[in-house]
């Protein structure tokens, strides 16, 4: 009764965040705890050499998603949802999305998931002396000028999924610190873009002669706990196509996934850190002293309210390991015993723990895209092994699990090397649905005990709700680390499991093959165009 009357008070809180391959809305309660949930899925497609979503995509999958929330809140609690105390949205970090001073979309959206930017990454961070990666916006935005594509001078602003998402509802071209690190860098003293590189930025674009300064075409860069506007009557009917939601919701800043994951698995502190493990796998870890040199693997990028965080971002994670699946389930059904997909990847999760620990030799590649960190600017799905190794389907199962942590455990070797100090690592994601397997198989690539709540399924949407409820409900001065630890998570740090000392060198066995082998993966992208 408590839930429905927040709910038909408007003091329900809803957070939304369009994931690689699914679209997801939570709402919360006062308390922080999710109390609906709906979602819609979707995939990018390669069109003319770029990953990419569609306007269509993007608002047609927004409102079924919502639609989806709707019909869970009136099953679940017999009300309609009418009015929202708060919202935020979230979406994949980086990519480009740019706009004309008519509000036009100019070129197709360029997710994170391309890899066409070499050049402007190179000769950006030999500007700044900062490492850009090749999927941040702005190397995005510079590759295109040095392409000499002919939409760059029209460009009148540019922004992130969602910055896309919270501009159209809300009317305010802004975005939350840690989804602004993924398009600019960030002084963290200031929690503002890096007004000495805006400035070089500047100087390298006039050479091209174009119309606009970087600054005017950014959007405003908000910290944590910000007013970020309100919900306005066209975006309103943009979200809810019954037209029952009302108009007046505040809104939070839209922050990247690995802020929201950060939220979602209490990291936003010094010395913590998570692992995000779904179509892309990437690690962040907030540092309490700066690295002693820039290293490409690693992106400096921020928490939510602008701590510098270590982060080793693969573009490549579960893709083909889904596949595999996928095609497993397919036999199972032609076989008459078909399976529930919850069946299907719990029985091949559990099978991989009978493995040995270094997969017995067997080495898979699930590159379906380009992994910048290793040089590969497309994606070939490799399996390869020896007459002689042990091919069984539980190394083969552990082996494109362990895959999926391969470019992970590259970066975070250099992070070892720093002597980055991490008293905890929070799991989340598709891949940790199945209890203790990815968990297991993450703490030997980590080589540090994890941690998985039960709220790691609710992912980033889940992050980005109690984003916008610590807008609303914090206290004076309070800091985001302290509300999430105090107000929602109360001390709880979830199961964690140890790493396995067999495990660990099983891993670094694997890991020795996957960077020796290398060279088939590029040989294979060579001769398969």
């Amino acid at each position: 009764m408590d839930i429905r009357q927040q709910i038909e008070n408007g003091q329900a809180v809803l957070g939304i965040e369009f994931g690689s391959t699914r679209i997801k809305a939570v709402l919360i309660d006062g308390k922080g705890e999710p109390i609906a949930s709906g979602s819609h899925e979707w995939e990018n497609r390669l069109e003319n050499g770029i990953w990419t979503y569609s306007q269509d995509d993007i608002w047609g999958g927004l409102r079924s998603c919502y639609s989806d929330l709707v019909k869970d809140v009136k099953e679940k609690y017999g009300v309609a949802i009418t009015d929202l105390k708060a919202i935020g949205f979230s979406a994949m970090m980086h990519g480009y999305l740019a706009f004309d001073k008519d509000e036009r979309l100019l070129v197709p959206f360029r997710t994170w998931r391309n890899t066409i930017t070499e050049d402007a990454s190179e000769k950006l961070t030999e500007l700044f002396h900062f490492h850009i990666p090749q999927r941040w916006s702005i190397a995005h935005l510079y590759q295109a000028l040095l392409n000499g594509e002919e939409h760059v001078p029209s460009v009148a602003f540019f922004t992130t999924l969602a910055g896309y998402a919270h501009w159209k509802l809300s009317g305010q071209k802004v975005i939350g610190v840690g989804d602004a690190s993924g398009m600019f860098p960030i002084d963290s003293e200031i929690c503002d873009y890096d007004a000495a590189m805006l400035d070089l930025f500047d100087e390298a674009a006039a050479k091209y002669q174009v119309p606009w300064k970087i600054r005017d075409l950014l959007p405003k860069c908000l910290n944590a706990g910000e007013d970020a506007g309100t919900l306005t009557a066209e975006g309103a009917a943009l979200l809810d196509e019954s037209g029952m939601l009302r108009p007046g919701a505040k809104m939070c800043p839209p922050e990247g996934d690995a802020g929201t994951g950060m939220a979602a698995t209490n990291s936003v502190a010094k010395r913590t850190g998570n692992v995000s493990a779904g179509t892309s796998i990437f690690s962040m870890i907030v540092l309490d002293k700066a690295l002693k040199e820039l290293y490409p693997e690693i992106d400096m990028v921020t928490t939510p309210d602008g701590a510098p965080v270590a982060m080793v971002h693969c573009n490549n994670g579960t893709s083909d390991l889904n596949a595999w699946v996928g095609l497993f389930g397919e036999f199972a059904e032609a076989a008459g015993f078909p399976m529930d997909p919850g069946a299907l990847y719990g029985t091949l999760y559990k099978k991989a723990l009978e493995g040995d620990a270094d997969c017995g030799g067997l080495l898979t590649y699930g590159f379906f895209s380009g992994e910048h960190n290793v040089g590969m600017e497309e994606g070939r799905p490799l399996v390869v092994r020896k007459p002689e190794n042990h091919f069984t389907l539980a190394n083969f199962m552990r082996s494109n699990l362990l895959t999926s942590f391969g470019v992970l455990g590259i970066g975070n070797e250099i992070l070892r090397k720093e002597d980055v100090k991490i008293d905890r690592i929070t799991g989340h994601g598709g891949l940790f649905k199945t209890p203790v397997v990815g968990q297991k198989l993450l703490a030997a690539c980590m080589d540090a005990p994890v941690s998985v709540m039960e709220t790691a399924g609710e992912g980033g949407a889940w992050g980005i709700a109690l984003l916008a409820a610590y807008m609303t409900d914090k206290a004076e001065g309070q800091s985001l680390a302290d509300f999430l630890e105090n107000n929602i998570f109360e001390g709880n740090t979830g199961v964690s499991i140890s790493p396995d000392p067999e495990d660990v060198e099983g891993f670094k066995t694997f890991l020795a093959r996957y960077k020796a082998a290398l060279p088939v993966e590029r040989a294979a992208i060579d001769a398969l165009r």
